[in-house]
């Protein structure tokens, strides 16, 4: 079982891994956002779910197209498992004027020591209360990355 500290640093790992991974939207770098993803990765959102880096890249290629991000994220809630293989993150998506518009779940899975992808993403949408209630912001925990 891994000690406090071990978790600690796992979830700061997973945390900085998340921002790199928002950071790549919001630089519109597709290779950079390809880097994150684990070679098998699930994400649902669409119609179908898309299985497999290679079609993760192929159905989020619209996003990096343009001028700017279409949606932006940041973690509030990052745990991992006890034995640091896992670990899921939570947080808000919000629209290009900072308006908080879904709630995305990814997990985790450690490839190497340090080194995190993302393996399942999917999103939910959030309720007309629960939009109100995260207000306004372009502020965040992956703000300096962005």
């Amino acid at each position: 079982m891994a000690g406090l500290s071990d978790l600690q640093a796992w979830q700061a790992q997973v945390i900085e891994a998340e921002c790199g991974f928002a950071a790549s939207m919001a630089q519109g770098d597709l290779q950079a956002f390809a880097r994150h993803l684990g070679e098998h990765a699930l994400f649902f959102g669409g119609a179908q779910v898309l299985s497999g880096r290679a079609a993760v890249l192929e159905g989020w290629r619209s996003y990096f197209q343009g001028d700017s991000a279409p949606f932006s994220w940041a973690p509030d809630q990052v745990v991992v498992a006890a034995n640091g293989s896992l670990a899921h993150s939570s947080g808000l998506v919000r629209g290009p004027k900072g308006d908080a518009i879904a709630r995305f779940h990814s997990v985790w899975r450690q490839e190497a020591p340090g080194q995190w992808r993302v393996v399942v993403d999917r999103g939910s949408a959030l309720s007309e209360a629960e939009k109100l209630a995260a207000g306004v912001t372009t502020t965040g925990p992956c703000a300096q990355n962005q």
